[in-house]
């Protein structure tokens, strides 16, 4: 059955013992993936994140602002008190790139920055109120289209995705990933 076909099926509803039915032929055409098969792949991507995005940079761009600063808020927001360094790990950008997008964030109030408890050079950036409140705004838009798709595809297809979007992470984003999941004092 071709993945084309495997995907409409998954999207459609259906009745539990179809569901049942139709899982482990998906899960084999899926072996033998053909370059067509992987160019949807991409399309899926490039397609799902446009979508996901869409609303929050509607919010962002009345702000002038864009995704890097998104972005910045939202790990920020994920580990209040992150350093800067590690916030550049996670990011995988320039000092002088991330300049550009925290300097306007601190001087427009949504982010503060103190010095590091053990070491005054380090710069701890947490959000200011401001700061949380558009995080939460930009995590609201996206938690909907994010639930919606979760609720429509069903729990072993979330499993799924999730093991696919973590296979699709190098060593270094999947370390970040897990000091996430750890939490904010374990993450440190």
């Amino acid at each position: 059955m071709p993945l084309e076909r495997d995907l409409a099926a998954f999207a459609a509803p259906k009745d539990r013992a179809t569901e049942d039915r139709a899982a482990p032929t998906a899960g084999r055409s899926l072996l033998f993936l053909r370059e067509e098969e992987l160019r949807l792949a991409q399309d899926l991507l490039f397609f799902g994140y446009r979508d996901f995005t869409a609303g929050a940079d509607a919010i962002l761009a009345g702000l002038d602002m864009g995704r890097a600063h998104h972005r910045v808020l939202h790990f920020v927001g994920r580990r209040p008190g992150i350093t800067v360094g590690d916030l550049l790990g996670i990011l995988g950008i320039t000092k002088q790139s991330l300049g550009r997008v925290l300097t306007p964030l601190v001087e427009d109030g949504f982010v503060t920055q103190s010095p590091g408890r053990s070491d005054r050079r380090q710069r701890l950036l947490t959000l200011t109120e401001k700061g949380a409140a558009l995080e939460r705004s930009l995590f609201e838009r996206q938690r909907d289209t994010v639930m919606r798709a979760y609720r429509e595809a069903g729990p072993q297809a979330v499993e799924g995705f999730r093991r696919v979007m973590r296979g699709l992470m190098g060593p270094e984003a999947r370390m970040a990933l897990e000091r996430l999941e750890a939490g904010p004092e374990q993450g440190r």
